[in-house]
């Protein structure tokens, strides 16, 4: 007879001596990756039961899938269902019968093929829902509105481009959910006066009011400036406000905190100070795109005494307009001047000269700025915390070692399009805390200059080199070694990048996005690389990597299970490789174009295999030779298609490319 093994009638574990509490505690920490979860709750059983217990928010991939997920989390509170792009009234069931009084929050925004039954049977099993989100939900109409209505307890509330409900359906809303505090309305084309009165007169706890694009005139204004809790109110986009409309406005809301009236082009100053009337708390106020920014509209923000940001991206300025905004605006912190016109050095200079607690700017394509405005910029605002200045092209490469002299708090600087050289990078390498730098289309810079952005700027997160021709493997090795957090790297067209800067990123753990499209001497054994070292990797584009074939696509699909996003065009992965990556289960974004190594049968294979696709962009070639049952099958999975008819184009030089840019412009 064989001697049997003793085992112990109990097994120690220092692990018997921690409270649930505790635990909970330490799974909290383990948020930033969700296979660190997956992999605590694999230890033993009673940490697979304690890791079920303490998950709240849950965000599966598949509906088919849920009867099961719900089961092993019953304690879940939030649920993010914008990865399953098919949620039908039996899923809704499924959510219902288990979450029931436990469910506070759900997410359908990516999702379609519910109706108002599904709704009706949510909410009324969901007593405790408090927040709902049925953005893109086009297809709903009132029926599912006053199903909605039933949420006694609602208090956030996404309708973004419902534009089958109409007033009916908001009355009901508006009836039913007095405890709401945040309406989103936003392209609710069937939604006037009416229905937005409604919620104004019924509704008094809301905060956040967004009615961009509705077809509403100052008619339902009075009643919405009445609300007392009102802080955040965006009318983006209401062509049917203007001055004459709102002049006979004779109050306005004292609590409110943020105005958006982006794109309202028949609102000038006139129209503006009618609207807010007694806002004397105004914190926020985004003109964008609307009416000129001269003097007689700077002079009505003289009654903001509190205004912190100013976004005027797009807006025709003029130089006494900003000299105006230096003299009103004396507690700004942010300024958005993206795109304005008029935009020149005496009219930026003024007004920052005035504003040295500045701590973010915007001056992305103001193209008559030289390097005086970047002098005044960064000797003034030396607090500044985040500098865009993308295409700023006539500011000369010299001025750019200002900005490292001058502004050391530097989180955020977008330098893309510009003259910037290596000098330049050099300086501004003493920021330090730098986190974020965007240096594409800046033909002037080269490894020197890179190098010391690897060697000083340590909490460096994203990074930007799109078609800085001038970089090699070198400086990207110094980034990766210098810069192990390093999150979002584009590398795009910088051709003589190969696969030693891959093997160099591959260390770095934390990397969700690379760009590295083409790159011609990158191969499949760099891509090998990023698969095995970078486990979080989300989006990847190899679009023009001729020499990434299906040698790299078996590692990702092996490793790389948080992939969503993937751009295969022009490469040489054939049938094998694509059919390999239906083991991701993420998946859900894909460009397969221009695939040489590609057949019919091999894609329609894939296509079936990848059963989480939402959004599939291919040639057109392909639409007559793929049967249309396998395009009703894949669009009833809740793939949405878009086909392309490009021809193949030889890749420019990098300046001749940017020449044949701005000839476009």
């Amino acid at each position: 007879m064989k001697k049997q093994k003793l085992v112990p009638e109990s097994i120690f574990s220092p692990f018997d001596l921690l409270s649930e509490e505790i635990v909970f505690i330490i799974l909290d920490f383990l948020d930033e990756n969700p296979l660190d979860k997956k992999s605590f709750s694999l230890v033993c059983k009673p940490f697979y039961a304690i890791e079920s217990r303490h998950r709240k928010f849950l965000k599966p991939i598949r509906s088919e899938h849920l009867t099961k997920v719900l089961k092993r989390y019953p304690y879940v509170s939030d649920l993010d269902l914008s990865l399953c792009p098919r949620i039908a009234d039996v899923s809704l069931g499924v959510i219902s019968g288990h979450c029931r009084e436990m469910l506070r929050s759900i997410n359908l925004s990516k999702s379609r093929f519910f109706s108002h039954v599904g709704l009706s049977n949510l909410v009324l099993n969901c007593a405790n829902l408090v927040e709902i989100n049925l953005s893109n939900a086009t297809e709903l109409k009132d029926m599912a509105a006053a199903a909605i209505a039933e949420a006694k307890n609602l208090e956030r509330l996404w309708l973004v481009r419902c534009k089958s409900v109409t007033d009916i359906g908001v009355g009901c809303i508006a009836v039913g959910c007095r405890k709401l505090r945040f309406l989103s309305l936003k392209w609710c084309l069937g939604v006037g006066d009416l229905g937005v009165g409604l919620i104004a007169v019924k509704c008094k706890d809301i905060q956040s009011l967004d009615l961009s694009y509705l077809p509403i005139t100052s008619k339902c204004l009075p009643q919405i400036l009445e609300l007392q809790h009102l802080e955040d109110l965006v009318l983006e986009g209401c062509f049917g406000l203007d001055d004459d409309s709102l002049s006979v406005l004779k109050f306005g809301c004292k609590s409110l905190e943020t105005l958006d009236m982006s794109s309202c082009q028949n609102v000038s100053h006139v129209g503006l100070s009618s609207l807010t009337t007694d806002a004397k708390c105004l914190r926020q106020l985004i003109l964008s795109y609307g009416s000129q920014v001269d003097l007689a509209l700077a002079n009505s923000l003289r009654k903001f005494p509190t205004l912190q940001s100013l976004k005027l991206d797009g807006c025709q300025v003029t130089c006494s307009g900003l000299n105006a905004v230096g003299n009103c605006c004396v507690s700004l912190r942010e300024l958005s001047l993206s795109k304005c016109v008029g935009v020149t050095d005496d009219g930026l200079s003024s007004l920052v000269t005035k504003h040295k607690n500045l701590k973010n700017l915007d001056i992305t394509c103001c193209r008559k700025i030289t390097h005086i405005s970047l002098a005044h910029i960064t000797k003034s605002c030396t607090s500044l915390v985040s500098l865009k200045m993308e295409s700023c092209t006539l500011i000369a490469a010299e001025a750019f070692v200002l900005i490292g002299q001058r502004c050391p708090f530097l989180e955020e600087l977008d330098l893309t399009d510009n003259e910037i050289d290596d000098e330049g990078l050099k300086s501004i390498s003493r920021c330090s805390q730098l986190s974020s730098l965007k240096l594409g289309i800046c033909l002037n810079i080269t490894d020197k200059g890179l190098t010391q952005i690897g060697i000083f700027c340590s909490k460096l997160r994203e990074i930007d080199l799109y078609r800085s021709a001038g970089i090699t493997d070198s400086s990207i090795l110094m980034i990766a070694r210098g810069c192990p957090g390093i999150e979002m790297i584009s590398i795009a067209y910088c051709t003589l990048i190969s696969d030693r800067s891959l093997m160099a990123l591959s260390k770095c753990s934390q990397l969700n996005t690379l760009e590295i499209r083409g790159c011609p001497l990158v191969t499949s054994l760099g891509l090998a690389a990023i698969a095995v070292g970078c486990k979080q990797l989300a989006k990847l584009d190899i679009k023009k990597c001729p020499n990434i074939d299906d040698g790299g696509m078996i590692p990702l699909a092996h490793f790389s299970q948080n992939l969503k996003q993937i751009n295969l065009s022009y490469t040489s992965v054939t049938d094998v490789g694509l059919l390999s990556l239906a083991s991701i289960s993420c998946l859900q974004t894909m460009t397969v174009l221009h695939q040489e190594g590609l057949t019919p049968s091999g894609l329609a294979a894939a296509l079936l295999a990848c059963g989480g696709l939402t959004k599939l962009k291919l040639q057109l070639s392909f639409k007559s030779l793929l049967p249309r049952c396998l395009f009703e099958h894949l669009e009833a999975r809740g793939c949405i298609f878009q086909w392309r008819d490009k021809t193949f184009r030889a890749e420019l030089d990098p300046k001749c490319w940017k020449l044949q840019l701005e000839d476009t412009e």
